[in-house]
């Protein structure tokens, strides 16, 4: 009886930890602040270059800004392969490029710096082709002005600009692309940017 109860135990141990080894994968993120060395998240997977910051009023990459300051999100990708590829839009959802105000530990989510996707661009836009080295991307300001968002935002309102404080903005990838007929996905990799309005 002790060895059936000890054999029964140890069968469910082995289950349970076969159990444990299939899990969901674990998110890696990519995080940078403003105290961290670089202003950009910039890593390579699979031969796809992954480069996302936020860019001050004149162009520079920074996670700190001044009250008052407008700030543009730009987020690209680059094919490092030696083969044509073919990236279709899946990545873009709706929390792209949202903003979450940080408030004694709490987040407050300020929302995105853009109306829609695909409002008036879904004959023209389904996809990035990238040759080898060639490079896709999109970016939106937080407070836009008439033509500078890239296809395929939406802007109609306008946002106020932050005030002093806290807030991070992130892109949990979802990336889905085509090389040689096959398709590929690189996803549970999250690029996050803490940021700092002074």
């Amino acid at each position: 009886m002790k060895t059936t109860l000890l054999k029964i135990s140890f069968i469910f141990l082995f289950l349970s930890l076969i159990g444990a080894g299939c899990e969901k994968d674990e998110e890696l993120l990519w995080e940078i602040s403003p105290d961290s060395e670089t202003s950009v998240i910039q890593k390579e997977v699979d031969g796809i270059e992954f480069k996302f910051c936020l860019l001050n009023e004149n162009g520079e990459p920074t996670s700190v800004f001044n009250e008052g300051e407008n700030f543009t999100f730009q987020f690209s990708f680059k094919n490092n392969t030696p083969d044509t590829v073919v990236v279709t839009p899946e990545f873009i959802n709706d929390d792209f490029f949202r903003v979450y105000q940080v408030v004694d530990s709490k987040q407050k989510d300020l929302g995105k710096p853009y109306d829609g996707i695909w409002c008036e661009y879904v004959a023209i836009f389904n996809y990035f082709k990238l040759k080898t080295k060639e490079t896709g991307g999109l970016q939106c300001p937080w407070v836009s002005l008439e033509g500078e968002a890239t296809r395929p935002f939406c802007v109609s309102n306008r946002r106020n600009f932050l005030q002093q404080g806290d807030y991070f903005t992130q892109i949990k990838l979802d990336f889905h692309y085509n090389t040689n007929s096959k398709e590929r996905n690189i996803k549970a990799i999250v690029l996050k940017i803490n940021f700092q309005i002074k």
